[in-house]
């Protein structure tokens, strides 16, 4: 695709803003172009098409933040509205503090470029795709049913172009690509599910790297295999290993929402909670020396890839927890003043009329030294959670419960038998305490995260390794 946005009408917006005496003004044009396809038990459910495209304002005045958006983007007139409405929404807030932190300016062209464009494939072709992944289901274990079955192919394309009263200008067109499953596996009247999702800034070329018909037959025979086979786990103070899809999650949900500075300072507290965390425990020990915790937009290919942020900010790595100190929270212009210190690139909107909040992007453990064996032969009696079923977290995210799903009994340093639905109930400072070994294997899985109000959901990496943690609370589900 072409990119098909024109610079000169966020110059044009910027300078309105600037000639009614504002003290900041940025202008974003944002294009985000989607098409869907699904596919229910076999037959084609729907095809979709959405455009959302569109420009904002947000203007800074003695202190006080307007915006204003429309999707009107080429009408000149329709821009001095919005101008003039943020301007106003401004100067009506006579009490505002707001300050943005001083940043550097940039002047960039960023261009993925995806190797095979999904534009280019055909619908035929992408329904015969996801027809064959749903035979693999079918046909990976004889002695099971899957009845249910929904398989979603998302192609999505972002143009966006930020231009600031700084100097900063950012073009930046990024592709991405998804895939959604979610089946039922039914052996002898049980039955139990599984939702998969995998998404990259990659095009078409990134579905056959996947190679999904293998990896969900895999998931159906470990879940048919569940059903016959598994037995109660044990109950008590046990070691535990958790698999990387667990410990990703655990790092998103755990780390990555309440290092947010907006939650932390209490902006977030109607819409999605609080945090457990607070200003003062900067630099204190939260985990093991072991645990480093890591938000990284830079990862290339990632689902949620970017460079600069939606305030023009340089992305780099954001170590949240580093060797088990808490080392830094997640930060756009306005937080950053607050706490004191520089933006980190964490201000992210969803589409043109929302406005940039904090968000992370692609957050994971670090991998330690160890093979996933070694972590293994040092556990007399224990249990492996390798993927999870059920998730809860307060909203201050300090305590949490998590269901495991495929999870195995460990008795002398090897998995032995299936276990159904080992609980862990434990809070995050003694989760990350409890961790003793971390092994090489970094995996990342796909997801939307969810938050504000009006709601943004972008695309985001979870990931982790194999984790083992000592003494931790096992109950039966």
């Amino acid at each position: 695709m072409k990119f098909s946005l024109d610079e000169d009408f966020a110059r044009y917006a910027v300078e309105l803003a600037l000639s009614k005496g504002v003290d900041y003004a940025e202008a974003r044009i944002q294009n985000d172009t989607e098409r869907v396809y699904i596919l229910k038990n076999g037959k084609p459910d729907a095809m979709g098409i959405s455009k959302e495209l569109g420009i904002s304002i947000r203007v800074l005045v003695k202190g006080s933040m307007g915006f204003a958006a429309t999707d009107d983007w080429q009408n000149k007139e329709k821009i001095r509205m919005i101008v003039e409405d943020a301007v106003r929404m401004a100067k009506a807030n006579r009490l505002g503090d707001e300050k943005l932190s001083e940043e550097s300016s940039f002047n960039v062209s960023l261009f993925v470029k995806p190797k095979i464009d999904p534009w280019n494939v055909s619908m035929e072709e992408k329904i015969k795709f996801l027809t064959e992944i749903d035979k693999s289901l079918i046909e990976a274990d004889p002695t099971a049913k899957v009845p249910n079955r929904m398989h979603y192919l998302l192609e999505k394309s972002t143009e966006k172009v930020f231009y600031n009263s700084e100097g900063t200008v950012i073009i930046s067109s990024i592709p991405r690509i998804a895939y959604f499953s979610f089946f039922v596996v039914v052996v002898n009247g049980k039955f139990d599910t599984r939702f998969i999702q995998k998404g990259e800034s990659r095009g078409w070329e990134a579905l056959k790297d996947w190679n999904l018909s293998t990896y969900l037959a895999g998931e159906a025979k470990a879940l048919s295999k569940l059903l016959r086979e598994a037995v109660e786990p044990p109950e008590g103070e046990l070691d535990v290993i958790i698999g990387p899809s667990v410990s990703g999650l655990a790092a998103h949900e755990s780390v990555g929402h309440p290092y947010e500075a907006d939650r932390i300072w209490g902006r977030e507290g109607a819409q999605a909670g609080e945090s457990f965390v607070n200003p003062d425990m900067l630099k204190t020990k939260i985990g093991s020396d072991v645990v480093t915790v890591i938000d990284d937009p830079t990862i290339p290919n990632s689902y949620g890839f970017y460079l600069y942020d939606d305030e023009g900010v340089k992305a780099k790595p954001r170590f949240l927890i580093k060797e088990g100190y808490i080392n830094e929270f997640l930060h756009n212009r306005e937080t950053a003043v607050r706490f004191g210190t520089k933006s980190n690139a964490a201000a992210r909107a969803s589409a043109y009329n929302r406005e940039p909040i904090v968000r992370m992007a692609n957050t994971y453990v670090a991998p330690g030294d160890y093979t996933f064996d070694e972590l293994l032969e040092d556990i007399r009696f224990g249990v492996y959670i390798k993927t999870f079923g059920e998730w809860n977290i307060d909203d201050r995210r300090f305590n949490m419960r998590f269901v495991g799903k495929e999870a195995w009994l460990i008795e002398n340093g090897r998995l032995t038998k299936l276990v159904r639905n080992p609980i862990l109930e434990i809070t995050t400072p003694a989760y990350y305490a409890s961790i003793d070994a971390i092994d090489k294997n970094l995996e990342f899985e796909a997801a939307t995260c969810g938050k504000g109000d009006p709601g943004q959901g972008v695309p985001v990496w979870t990931g982790g390794p194999n984790i083992r943690l000592r003494n931790i609370r096992v109950l039966k589900g």
